[in-house]
């Protein structure tokens, strides 16, 4: 797991995304020891936009993007300037000293991350969610607040588990997956679905 300390010649970071989502972002950036928070958006808004500061990479840089496809496509883009991505933790969050978190993952307030788990690039662990011991979350998904995912749980690329969602042990969900709220899943779920209900069920190929 990255070192999250920040020195004094890092005070600084950019947030790209200027959503509600970002706001939170933001929160956990200076609960992390960041003193100047820059957004960065490319909408039509008041804020910088990446052209703007791309030239400009000794400040390090996180992601307040809450959709994975489009935090996948920025990430790389940032990535190809070489920028430094981090890691946001939230302080609150208990986290196992022998869990692997890559590069770009944003964790909240309240997250449990349990031993062995891996934690991939780009995801997002939102508010309260628990991730049980050896759980492998890959590249840019979202799980969403008060999320439980027993042991042994494999969720797969751009992958989005909605708020309150429960996984039982041993299951797997799917690459490009999304999940409503309040389900919870007793059976492995395919790629490429739309998926709800208690108990979850397939509704819709997303293919």
């Amino acid at each position: 797991m990255q070192n999250l300390k920040v020195n004094n010649q890092m005070k600084s970071i950019y947030i790209y995304g200027a959503s509600g989502h970002g706001l939170v972002v933001a929160d956990i950036a200076k609960a992390c020891g960041y003193e100047k928070i820059i957004f960065i958006d490319d909408g039509e808004n008041q804020y910088l936009t990446f052209e703007e500061i791309k030239s400009n990479n000794k400040i390090s840089i996180a992601f307040g993007i809450g959709d994975n496809k489009i935090r996948h496509k920025l990430f790389y883009k940032v990535e190809k300037f070489e920028f430094n991505i981090v890691s946001l933790i939230h302080p609150s969050a208990a986290i196992s000293p022998n869990v692997r978190i890559d590069t770009g993952t944003v964790i909240m307030p309240k997250v449990v991350v349990n031993s062995n788990s891996k934690i991939g690039k780009g995801v997002i662990l939102n508010s309260a969610c628990i991730i049980e011991h050896e759980n492998e979350i890959k590249d840019f998904v979202h799980i969403s607040p008060g999320v439980s995912l027993g042991g042994d749980v494999l969720i797969n690329e751009y992958t989005h588990i909605g708020i309150g969602s429960s996984i039982i042990q041993g299951l797997s969900v799917g690459e490009n997956c999304i999940i409503g709220a309040g389900s919870v899943i007793v059976n492995e779920i395919g790629n490429n679905k739309l998926a709800y209900g208690n108990p979850c069920k397939e509704i819709k190929d997303l293919s």
